[in-house]
């Protein structure tokens, strides 16, 4: 099982599939990394040697941020915003919607399971 940049990718999917294991690589990210790399796109993981890589990680901590680097930036993106106060921050704040989603219904993943109101019945 390689490692690259702290993560375990699987060793018997394909290295382009393999490389989306890691956090801020997606399909064409990844497949622009191999051809950077000159890794042979469609080879398992398992088969590459260790040059190749080493030539993926080092592709990768050159050109792309990834992991813990990506995950704080992003992070201090939305303090800012909450920081801030402004529309985005403040939906931030009460763990709400933030691009414009309507939460009268749906919006559930953001809001939590719905809480029955007492005394509600209607008749």
């Amino acid at each position: 099982m390689a490692r690259i940049a702290g993560v375990n990718i699987p060793s018997s999917k394909k290295i382009e599939i393999s490389l989306t294991y890691i956090y801020g690589i997606g399909q064409k990210t990844a497949f622009d990394i191999c051809e950077k790399a000159g890794v042979k796109i469609g080879s398992r993981v398992h088969a590459l040697s260790e040059e190749d890589v080493a030539k993926l990680r080092e592709v990768i901590d050159r050109d792309h941020t990834v992991e813990g680097d990506l995950k704080r930036i992003v992070y201090m993106n939305i303090k800012r915003l909450m920081d801030l106060g402004c529309y985005r921050g403040l939906r931030h704040r009460k763990n709400l919607p933030v691009r414009g989603q309507r939460t009268h219904t749906n919006a559930r993943t953001r809001k939590g399971p719905a809480v029955a109101i007492a005394g509600k019945k209607t008749s």
